[in-house]
């Protein structure tokens, strides 16, 4: 089971509390972990990536086992501890400012 860290405000809208766990049996890659996400919770479809492109919305990140992969590309392999559910997946709403 892979496990993915949602921030609060994806967490509400999905009505999960914690951490949420995905059984994915392809390879574990950001793209197959968003469509497993997306496949339990469709109401998470649209705020993680866009509908039609499948890009990554620009203040979203993720995390596997503390590097930042955000701007890997989608179909690159999440490290061991990932895909064994060692480690979370996380995704993270990044802050802009000053």
């Amino acid at each position: 089971m892979i496990r993915v860290v949602l921030p609060h405000h994806l967490r509400t809208l999905a009505r999960v509390d914690g951490e949420v766990e995905l059984k994915i049996d392809n390879s574990i890659t950001v793209q197959s972990v968003l469509d497993a996400l997306e496949g339990k919770y469709p109401m998470l479809r649209g705020t993680i990536r866009d509908h039609v492109t499948l890009k990554r919305r620009p203040f979203v990140r993720f995390f596997a086992c503390e590097q930042d992969v955000s701007h890997e590309p989608s179909d690159t392999l999440l490290p061991d501890a990932i895909a064994t559910g060692a480690e979370p997946f996380f995704i993270m709403g990044a802050i802009a400012g000053g």
